[in-house]
C-alpha cells in the first residue's frame, strides 16, 4: 500500500510518526513522510525531517521525505491524489473533557475532503 504520512513539529505528530513506520515495516507498505507548517513553538521543518530520518533509519526503512508548501490540509490532498497513494496518515485529535474528540484543522481538512482513505492516529 503506497502510504503517504504529513507530520509536524508536535509530539502528536511524532507518535504518528513511530506508529506509522512500524506498520509500514510491518506490512510492506511504501511510506512517504510529508513534512508541513506547524504552529510556532514546535520544531522547525528542518528539525522535524531530521526526526523523520532518525526514526526511518533506526527502522532500516526507505522512504521519501519531503517538504509541502502552502496549505497544510490542501497539501496533503493534492498530492496524495495527484501520485496515486492508498492512504493518507495523520496526527492529532485529543479527547475533550466530555469526552468528545477534538481534531486539529488540518487532519478535519484532510478527513473531509480525500477521496482515499485516512487514519488518524491519537
Amino acid at each position: 500500500m503506497r502510504v503517504l504520512l504529513g507530520i509536524g513539529g508536535s509530539d502528536d505528530s511524532a507518535r504518528a510518526l513511530r506508529r506509522t513506520v512500524d506498520r509500514a515495516v510491518a506490512a510492506g507498505d511504501d511510506l512517504t513522510v510529508a513534512v508541513i507548517e506547524g504552529p510556532a513553538g514546535e520544531l522547525d521543518r528542518e528539525g522535524v525531517e531530521r526526526r523523520a530520518r532518525e526514526v526511518l533509519d533506526d527502522a532500516g526503512l526507505p522512504a521519501d521525505v519531503r517538504h509541502l508548501e502552502g496549505d497544510a490540509g490542501s497539501a496533503l490532498v493534492s498530492l496524495a491524489e495527484s501520485e496515486d497513494y492508498d492512504e493518507i496518515v495523520v496526527a492529532g485529535g485529543e479527547t475533550s473533557p466530555m469526552g468528545k474528540i477534538k481534531i486539529n484543522s488540518v487532519a478535519e481538512f484532510v478527513l473531509l475532503n480525500a477521496h482515499v482513505s485516512v487514519k488518524l492516529v491519537r
